[in-house]
């Protein structure tokens, strides 16, 4: 799963330059130990778990150099994956009639420092790089230059059910709009995470006329992550799939960031206008700040230029057909990242393997394709998804959504497998996303019948359904869920341990106290999920009136 970057950040992460590998080291970490870990067992394993286990001990191991996307390694567990694919009797659904789909990957990176300055009453005053401002990269373009006046729009955010338009009262037409960083801490987690990220922002600004965005730091923004931070990685690459033309693909209806501008740059910028900044920053310490939007007597120029290397990968995509001559024209999505964040660090051990993120899940998608065909195809087709740089923020789905290999309409669903935490018995699931649509009952039936509880959200602030793959699925209209081992009895610790300790580490590895026969009872509910959603004689929709479903406004909204 990608890290939930925090709405002052880029919308994508870090990657290592794609090029240069690094030289093979050899994982001999102790056997990891954990509050939910029991007592060591020789009892053999059941066929299924030792199926599940074969799976991750070669896409976790240390040769996988730790599958990042656009790496010979990452290549290398694409075409395991699709000869697995292959074993279980699926048909080929990538291109050209085989398995694999090409994505055509970009890294991008500001190239240079970049120039910011305020015109004011007619003089200008340039602002400094690393102490004012951070530039942005822009994935559209080796060179951006704007200048025009600004407008402040508060958080930027325009949500009516939470009595928000930041825009209101403002012309913003060919302007520069200026947001501080984040989300009220009052809506939901879900709700906040996507209303908060800056693509979501720029899309806001461009829809009422924006030319270009900046962000500005708060006082809470400089307690999550000092300026001097941000600055610090301005040069690391970021990654998207690229247009034909070489530039970066973005989310349909944006605008470029220009920059983010740190505490004293924001106060410069705020030199001469109704409201000062220290009211601004101190309004925005509350949890349910609200700000009045207002023109600065302010002219921002900028000049950013922005550096691409190509890169390329792959989704591993099969096809299960349904049995039904009618229903079988429709399609069930299963879907599972393959690639983790490869080799960084100063340790000795600078691999980062991935086994539960996310090396089960694609160990748990494989089962799952063996399980269909086993017992026969269903009424409706599945397809088997196994995508690319989810760590680069969600890349290889976002491909296949906007390129998918099947009719883009005759997708219904998805079902979507990261990080099962796997390290205790679990007692419950959660399913992010299950109470949006008519997958609701689908899903209680089948977590039912492993004989465990259906539990809510136990970390809604995280806003968890918007950063994984499926909601690539959900930007197009299609009802999705993410299903996790839940957090009663063990769970809890076992959940916290994972994410403190070995999350994004090169220790989520094998020597983790994994549960391979728990992955057997989360690959049987996923499967009874994506069984009774082929087999359904109507396909699932958004629940009437929820706020996703209709944002989109899919085929399937309500």
């Amino acid at each position: 799963m990608r890290r939930l970057a925090i709405a002052l950040c880029f919308a994508t992460l870090p990657v290592a330059a794609i090029a240069q590998q690094a030289p093979v080291t050899t994982n001999t970490k102790p056997a990891a130990t954990s509050p939910a870990a029991p007592a060591t067992s020789a009892a053999p394993l059941s066929p299924g778990a030792a199926a599940i286990k074969s799976h991750v001990m070669f896409l976790a191991s240390d040769a996988m150099r730790g599958r990042e996307a656009g790496s010979s390694e990452y290549d290398i567990a694409a075409e395991y994956v699709a000869s697995q694919f292959f074993a279980a009797g699926l048909k080929p659904a990538g291109d050209k009639g085989g398995y694999l789909q090409e994505v055509p990957l970009v890294a991008y990176k500001t190239d240079g420092e970049g120039k910011l300055g305020i015109t004011r009453g007619g003089t200008t005053l340039p602002l400094a790089y690393g102490t004012d401002y951070v530039p942005t990269a822009n994935p559209r373009a080796k060179q951006t230059d704007l200048s025009a006046p600004v407008v402040f729009v508060g958080y930027g955010i325009v949500a009516p059910q939470y009595g928000r338009d930041d825009y209101r009262g403002v012309d913003v037409k060919g302007k520069i709009v200026a947001f501080v960083s984040g989300s009220p801490s009052k809506m939901t987690g879900e709700e906040r995470a996507w209303l908060g990220s800056a693509a979501t922002k720029a899309r806001f600004a461009a829809e009422r006329g924006a030319i270009g965005t900046v962000t500005l730091y708060t006082p809470r923004s400089e307690k999550q992550r000092p300026f001097a931070k941000l600055a610090e990685g301005s040069s690391h690459s970021r990654m998207t799939w690229a247009n034909p033309d070489g530039t970066g693909h973005v989310e349909e209806g944006g605008i470029p960031s220009l920059a983010t501008l740190s505490l004293s740059g924001a106060e410069k910028l705020f030199v001469g206008a109704r409201t000062s900044w220290a009211k601004i920053a101190k309004e925005a310490n509350k949890a349910d700040a609200r700000f009045t939007p207002e023109a600065l007597p302010t002219t921002l120029s900028a000049s950013v230029k922005t550096s691409f290397t190509p890169a390329r990968s792959s989704n591993v995509i099969a096809m299960l057909p349904g049995s039904d001559p009618a229903l079988a024209k429709e399609v069930v999505v299963l879907s599972a990242h393959l690639d983790h964040v490869g080799v960084s660090g100063k340790a000795d051990d600078k691999i980062h393997n991935g086994a539960l993120d996310n090396a089960i899940g694609i160990a748990s998608l494989i089962e799952e394709a063996k399980r269909f065909q086993k017992e026969g195809a269903p009424k409706r087709s599945v397809l088997f998804l196994a995508v690319t740089a989810e760590e680069k923020g969600l890349i290889g789905s976002d491909y296949f959504a906007n390129h998918p290999t099947v009719p883009a309409s005759s997708i219904i669903a998805n079902v979507n497998l990261d990080m099962p935490i796997l390290t205790y018995k679990f007692e419950d699931m959660v399913a992010f996303g299950g109470d949006r649509s008519t997958l609701g009952p689908i899903i209680s039936r089948a977590v039912e019948s492993a004989g465990v509880a259906l539990s809510p959200d136990p970390m809604p602030d995280e806003g968890i359904f918007v950063r994984s793959d499926h909601f690539r699925f959900v930007q197009k209209g299609v009802p999705s869920v993410f299903l996790w081992p839940g957090q009663k009895g063990p769970g809890k610790a076992a959940v916290e341990h994972f994410m403190s300790t070995n999350y994004h580490k090169p220790s989520d590895d094998l020597s983790q106290p994994i549960q391979w026969e728990e992955g057997v009872r989360f690959v049987d509910v996923n499967y009874r999920i994506a069984r009774d959603i082929a087999d359904a004689p109507t396909r699932p929709v958004w629940n009437k009136g929820d706020y996703f479903g209709t944002l989109f406004k899919g085929p399937m909204a309500p």
